[in-house]
């Protein structure tokens, strides 16, 4: 089964199609040109280079948010476009899971944020569960969903992880604007991501979708739209102005 991953949800733009455990190529840059302007080349560049036709992928998967509003919005179109023109379904995975998912099988604590600004981060807290093959001594490790995602205070975050009182890796573009904060203010041990695993990588997306296959959680390429989980700023200032003129 191959599967078509695509994540632009935020700064990051990256495309990549995986085999069954085989990454067969991932394309991913950090920079700051549009997505309008990335994601398309993208996929056009990793299929020219593996020689893979559209029509061989089997699923297409999308980070659906949290994120950028535009970012998920190009993603999104994206996805849905491609979806729709091959007639193919879509895997709509929570942006924060794959996230986290770079970190797999650690025993630590995974805890994505991304700036959702006004001092608040999109997060979730994450952890891998082991679990038994029927090979020998093979293991298999679960996502584990300790903290749902949401958009909370960087504040009220450090005081979650800190309740649950176990060491913590922190991924995503959020610790720039957060890392001095964490590390005044977190009690428990913790590190940061490594700069080749801790933002966004279609890689991971791809991964994680595996799993949601078998899971039977796909969706029609009409069916899909992004997960804000809060009014974009335009619509939180128009609020305002209505409330005030009230």
């Amino acid at each position: 089964m191959k599967i078509l991953g695509i994540d632009s949800s935020s700064l990051v733009a990256s495309v990549a199609i995986v085999e069954d455990d085989i990454m067969i190529a991932e394309y991913t840059t950090n920079f700051k040109k549009t997505h309008s302007q990335t994601l398309l080349p993208m996929i056009d560049e990793i299929t020219k280079m593996t020689g893979i036709s559209l029509d061989e992928i089997d699923y297409i998967a999308v980070a659906g948010g949290p994120g950028s509003f535009t970012g998920l919005r190009i993603g999104s179109a994206t996805a849905k476009g491609l979806g729709l023109a091959l007639k193919k379904d879509l895997v709509h995975i929570p942006t924060l899971e794959a996230l986290a998912y770079t970190q797999f099988g650690t025993d630590k604590l995974v805890c994505p944020i991304m700036d959702a600004r006004r001092n608040q981060v999109y997060t979730g807290i994450y952890s891998f569960e082991k679990v038994k093959t029927n090979f020998g001594n093979e293991n298999e490790y679960k996502i584990k969903t300790i903290m749902d995602q949401s958009a909370i205070s960087i504040e009220d975050l450090c005081k979650e992880i800190d309740k649950l009182g176990r060491e913590t890796i922190f991924v995503g573009d959020g610790i720039p604007v957060f890392r001095d904060y964490i590390r005044e203010n977190l009690k428990i041990d913790f590190s940061f991501g490594p700069a080749h695993d801790n933002r966004q990588r279609a890689g991971a997306v791809a991964s994680l979708a595996f799993s949601y296959v078998r899971e039977q959680k796909t969706e029609s390429a009409a069916d899909h739209a992004p997960d804000y989980l809060r009014l974009s700023q335009a619509e939180r200032e128009k609020n305002e102005r209505q409330a005030n003129e009230a």
